[in-house]
């Protein structure tokens, strides 16, 4: 069984609304269990349980949330190499276009990359002209379908890498489904 965590900060509940998205996309992949937690109630035994975690926060002056960044301090500083070859992703949302979105994506993957996790970006198009090089971003919250594509397509990808490398199903391989690809326009 693959096991997904999506692990969220939410301030306003944009970030719980992409993180419900993500899971629902992890969801997709057959013989996936998935968790959706949020920063304040999660545990480090979550992030040891998943194959996979993806890891969502509200961008906050261009970087993660101090809650996120605490959870990651205190609670899983002592986990240090029970996480090491897991895969993991990232999302985030901003007041706006331009709010450091990727920014914060980025300050994630480097969190998740010094506790060893293997981390990606998507290189398919989610929708006409939405790509997730860094993570799903979305201004506000996902209220369009290009938003919420995005967002489902991160949580499929994170769940579909876990099942290929942590449980052999190299069926699943995205590049073994290129008709399912949405080509740049």
């Amino acid at each position: 069984m693959n096991k997904v965590l999506v692990l969220y900060d939410s301030k306003t509940g944009n970030t719980a609304k992409m993180a419900a998205l993500v899971a629902e996309g992890a969801g997709s992949v057959p013989d996936t269990e998935v968790r959706l937690r949020s920063v304040d109630e999660a545990t480090a035994d979550d992030v040891v349980w998943c194959d996979g975690l993806a890891v969502g926060s509200p961008t906050n002056m261009g970087i993660l949330s101090w809650k996120m960044k605490r959870f990651w301090d205190e609670t899983m500083g002592s986990q240090w190499l029970k996480v090491d070859g897991k895969i993991a992703c990232a999302f985030s949302t901003a007041g706006g276009w331009g709010g450091g979105m990727e920014l914060a994506c980025q300050s994630l993957l480097t969190v998740l990359m010094n506790f060893g996790f293997l981390v990606f970006g998507v290189t398919d198009y989610a929708a006409r002209m939405v790509t997730l090089h860094y993570g799903a971003v979305v201004a506000r919250e996902p209220r369009d379908n290009d938003d919420q594509a995005s967002c489902r397509l991160l949580g499929r990808r994170l769940a579909e890498w876990t099942a290929i490398y942590c449980h052999g199903r190299r069926e699943l391989h995205p590049a073994l489904r290129a008709e399912e690809r949405i080509p740049p326009q």
